[in-house]
């Protein structure tokens, strides 16, 4: 009997815990995603030269061929890096530029930058987070610059 008990026990607690693993759980759902205007213009040479620094010869096949991906693209660059100098200001901790790594999937010997431009910084060549969810920011080693990456959810 004890034997029995003991059965139907460890059954109904098996039992809770699967239903309770499958209620679905509310979450915030996402912002659609929206473009401001200048996401319609074409790209400039600068922009070409970044994405071509970056794709090589695959930038026809993964980012041309594919018109959301150029839009991404555009907003990313246009609208979503923001390079900001902070003088004299404490600013929380984040981390270095120089810890995220190169996006050298289809550039292999794809470099880091000696010199920091901010004018002529090329966001597409790190493995930043631009489809998170929230803003993040990067120092760039050594200065008193740092990257803000913004949420395509802004």
């Amino acid at each position: 009997m004890k034997l029995h008990i003991l059965i139907v026990f460890a059954v109904s607690i098996f039992a809770y815990q699967n239903v309770k693993s499958q209620a679905k759980t509310y979450q915030q759902p996402l912002t659609i995603v929206t473009y401001n205007d200048n996401v319609n213009a074409p790209f400039i040479a600068a922009e070409w030269a970044k994405m071509q620094e970056v794709y090589g010869e695959s930038l026809q096949k993964e980012i041309l061929d594919r018109p959301q991906r150029v839009k991404d693209i555009k907003n990313i660059l246009r609208n979503r890096v923001e390079i900001r100098q902070f003088n004299n200001v404490e600013v929380k901790s984040c981390p270095l530029l120089s810890a995220v790594p190169l996006f050298d999937n289809y550039v292999s010997n794809l470099t880091r930058d000696i010199n920091f431009r901010p004018k002529d910084f090329n966001p597409l060549k790190y493995e930043f987070n631009f489809y998170g969810t929230g803003a993040s920011m990067y120092k760039v080693d050594n200065t008193n610059y740092y990257i803000i990456i913004k949420s395509q959810h802004q």
